[in-house]
């Protein structure tokens, strides 16, 4: 690829790790809302359910940190090539497994898609390539707009495929996944500036990055990547089980719920996160996110009605919107140019890690509680990320901007 000048590199970047993470999330969104209603129609349970959601994060636990390091020595772009080809891959797999009503194809396809899952922290630290401390908080924004645009559209066109046959939501992801992959080929430039014979020795020992993770602040952020995620288990697990139990709700409603959420987390990292980090330190905006994903999980799960429902779900996208970009955006600062993607890929980790123990659970709790056990469940798991966050505060520095405009 030709090169390219810094401004075309920082909008070429901007844009294509923006239609990674969309198109990404669409296809997330398209399959994951289905999922249980796939494992139910070949005689499993919800802990079926719980343990496939948990193969998928497992895996991607384990290969997010090395995809990150790989993205370091060999460039961004690579990785997320090798993530969007692996994506696809998984995807055509599901649909087989769909058609045929093969359940062990199903943790196959996931465990497939949790290896090659490195794109975001790869795109994150993309993101932290181009941009600086003062504009890194609306970077990383930006990508979480994508995510949240994608969580909208996804289900939405997932509930409308899912009437046409078993296998159109999986390859229809599938073709988002490629077209993707041909787009980041073609036009993306790479972002990784260090050559990897240059890199400090430091950098190719494992000791730095248990230095890293040592510091507090570092620590106290994977934390609440863990506790975040540990909530958004709840509602991907057990938010299409209680409303299909409480409510009679079917695939197409339970799209539309998670429409709602995707929206919520849209609104705020379209443009809201920008200015509240611009006004508030980031730790405070973390306390509010976990707030809000604590009462809406409460109010889920205390729902016998669509109305208290979907205010949970709003308030609970809501949330998450306020804490994704903001954990993102500290990792980042605090892991210096030379170790973006280990230590955003470490981060992730420790969400991969929520993602793998949730689901399970989540379907234990369903099923040996009930439907609110969950997200009961979640509260707690809520309560402890807005203490951490209370105690990140005397840590962590602001986002770009502080000064006396910061609360």
């Amino acid at each position: 690829m030709a090169p390219v000048s810094p401004a075309t590199m920082r909008s070429r970047v901007l844009l294509f790790v923006f239609l990674t993470v969309f198109l990404d999330m669409i296809g997330f969104g398209i399959v994951i809302p289905l999922l249980p209603f796939y494992v139910r129609s070949m005689g499993g349970s919800a802990e079926i359910v719980g343990l496939i959601l948990a193969s998928f994060s497992l895996t991607q636990m384990t290969a997010t940190p090395i995809l990150g390091r790989l993205s370091d020595r060999y460039g961004r772009r690579r990785v997320i090539l090798v993530s969007l080809a692996g994506n696809a891959t998984s995807m055509v797999i599901f649909a087989v497994a769909a058609e045929r009503g093969l359940l062990a194809w199903l943790f196959v396809s996931r465990v497939l898609a949790g290896t090659t899952a490195g794109n975001l922290a790869a795109c994150q630290a993309a993101v932290a390539d181009v941009t600086d401390d003062a504009t890194r908080a609306a970077g990383m924004g930006r990508l979480g707009a994508g995510i949240g645009l994608g969580l909208v559209i996804g289900p939405v066109l997932g509930s409308a495929l899912s009437h046409l046959h078993s296998t159109a939501p999986p390859l229809a992801a599938a073709a988002l996944a490629l077209m993707d992959l041909v787009g980041v080929y073609l036009f993306m430039p790479e972002t990784r500036t260090v050559a990897r014979a240059e890199m400090p020795a430091a950098e190719r020992d494992l000791r730095s990055l248990a230095q890293a993770i040592a510091d507090p602040r570092i620590l106290s952020v994977m934390v609440i990547y863990f506790l975040t995620f540990l909530c958004m288990t709840s509602i991907q697990v057990a938010l299409p089980l209680l409303v299909n139990v409480r409510l009679g709700w079917g695939e197409h409603e339970v799209g539309h719920v998670f429409g709602l959420y995707g929206l919520m987390a849209l609104i705020v990292q379209g443009g809201l996160i920008g200015r509240l980090t611009r006004r508030f330190t980031a730790a405070r905006v973390l306390v509010a996110g976990a707030l809000c994903v604590g009462l809406g999980l409460a109010a889920i799960g205390d729902a016998r009605g669509p109305a208290l429902l979907l205010v949970g779900v709003a308030l609970a996208g809501f949330g998450v919107g306020l804490t994704n970009p903001t954990l993102a955006t500290l990792a980042s600062q605090h892991a210096g140019r030379e170790r973006q993607g280990v230590i955003l890929g470490v981060a992730q980790s420790a969400g991969g890690a929520a993602r793998t123990v949730g689901p399970v659970w989540s379907g234990v709790l369903y099923t040996r509680l009930g439907p609110s056990a969950p997200f009961v469940g979640g509260v707690l798991a809520a309560s402890v990320s807005v203490a951490v966050a209370l105690a990140l505060q005397g840590r962590a520095p602001a986002t770009a901007g502080e000064g006396s405009g910061h609360v």
